[in-house]
């Protein structure tokens, strides 16, 4: 008879009666005198000698059931209920992509209530740690365990960081019949998708408002957690489940020594790029870019010139002025200043008196700030890129972006952040854009997105 056995992240099959039948996945390791896969097979595997009634000894599953489901319920939207059936009907595995604010996190509760399995969720930040690990403490009745910044206990209900997963899962894959990838869009590359892979759950949920990514890695989701099984996007939900919200560009004309400026160090960045036959547009153009300056003073000044061009579009004095008129116009509400860049964010911060949140910012001091600004006592707050990502903001209503990427996925994640729904809430989003510089053509790329029209 065939025994199954987990170890380190991998499936042990031994005693096949038609080791052919096994999914190709499984190949012989002569070491040990047996099949292996790695842990991510085990479903497949199952399902094989289920249906050949073939007969087996499963010693490699060690999660259980829960012994109960949702303590707390509500009605769910129809989409979350859509969303959940269609996962289903996918044998428990997919990506749903819906907006920031939507309620993927109460979807992901109702998955956990539907299989009623040892339950894993795995998420990018300690402060989504915090909030997973509230929210499922009240919903089930049950302890939640935590591994991760500097916590470890396990429980049937378990947090994690991505980081953390990988660290552990050759210990933990075994343990947990349904794994929920939160912003599964981290989980594709080299190191994340071993956790992945070492995990047996035969249950497995994706989450994100955008799961693609730039690198075209997002294909790799099939294979670590399944299809993309249901979306929507954020113009299908507002008004009806999200805030009703506008978003506004504004081009600031940079004074004439701000030109004079820009344009020196532009083309000093750009002869350079030139005379070297670099192309920026191609996969390795900055790579090429970086390597090439490194050899030179000219190279290096490029560099310096680069940067400095970048500064002036990024955060010239006279986008800083308009934020000071955005800031008196809705000094009644709560409002979120994005930049690209630390620097940025702390000029805001002394600029303005607001406080600033950043990857330096300390856990304590940055649940104070949020709750200072949930509370009435902070009307603002700054933040380089930390708020993009997964922090529930509920009262802000204002999101002004002085510089970003051209990344799709950050627009739509720092227009969630204000998307909350409320009572008579109507949300806004300006753009502050270097009329006239590159930052035009990174907001033309980042405009690419249902959120905008």
């Amino acid at each position: 008879m065939a025994t199954l056995r987990f170890h380190a992240g991998t499936l042990e099959i031994r005693d096949a009666e038609d080791p052919t039948a096994l999914p190709p996945i499984c190949q012989w390791d002569a070491r040990t005198a047996c099949h292996r896969a790695p842990a991510l097979a085990y479903a497949d595997v199952v399902m094989g000698f289920v249906r050949r009634k073939e007969a087996y000894e499963d010693t490699a599953r060690a999660y259980g059931e829960l012994p109960h489901g949702l303590r707390v319920r509500r009605e769910p939207r129809p989409f979350q209920t859509e969303a959940l059936e269609a996962w289903r009907r996918h044998r428990g595995r997919g990506v749903v992509a819906l907006p920031t604010g939507a309620g993927k996190s109460y979807m992901a509760q109702l998955a956990i209530d539907a299989v009623q399995r040892s339950t894993l969720v795995v998420v990018p930040t300690l402060d989504l740690v915090r909030q997973w690990y509230d929210q499922l403490r009240s919903a089930f009745a049950l302890p939640v365990g935590i591994i991760g910044g500097g916590d470890y206990s396990v429980e049937d209900l378990t947090v994690t960081t991505y980081d953390s997963a990988y660290l552990y899962m050759e210990h933990l894959g075994a343990r947990f019949g349904l794994v929920v990838f939160d912003e599964c869009h981290h989980l594709p590359g080299d190191a994340y998708a071993l956790a992945a892979r070492g995990c047996l759950a035969p249950y497995r949920l994706g989450l994100s408002a955008t799961p693609e990514r730039a690198d075209g890695r997002h294909v790799e989701l099939g294979e670590l957690i399944g299809p993309l099984v249901y979306r929507r996007e954020v113009g299908e939900l507002a008004g009806d489940y999200l805030a009703d919200y506008h978003v506004e560009t504004i081009y600031v004309d940079l004074t004439e020594e701000e030109r004079a400026a820009y344009d020196h160090e532009r083309g000093v960045y750009r002869d350079f790029v030139r005379g070297q036959g670099i192309r920026m547009s191609q996969p390795n153009g900055w790579s090429d870019f970086v390597m090439r300056s490194s050899r030179s003073a000219e190279g290096r000044r490029a560099m310096q010139a680069y940067q400095a061009q970048r500064r002036l579009a990024f955060a010239a004095p006279s986008k800083l002025e308009y934020v000071e008129y955005l800031l008196h116009q809705h000094r009644q509400d709560r409002a979120i200043i994005f930049t690209q860049n630390n620097d940025t964010a702390y000029e805001v911060s002394r600029r303005f008196l607001l406080p600033v949140i950043t990857h330096q910012t300390r856990p304590s001091e940055r649940s104070a700030l949020l709750a200072g600004f949930a509370d009435g006592t902070f009307g603002g707050l700054a933040t380089s890129k930390v708020l993009n990502e997964g922090v529930d903001v509920p009262d802000a209503n204002v999101a002004i972006v002085i510089s970003g990427s051209g990344s799709v996925r950050e627009h739509v994640q720092r227009l969630g952040r204000i998307l909350r729904k409320a009572q008579g809430k109507r949300a806004v989003l300006y753009e502050l854009v270097a009329a006239g510089t590159a930052e035009t053509f990174t907001n033309e790329r980042r405009r690419e997105h249902d959120a905008y029209r």
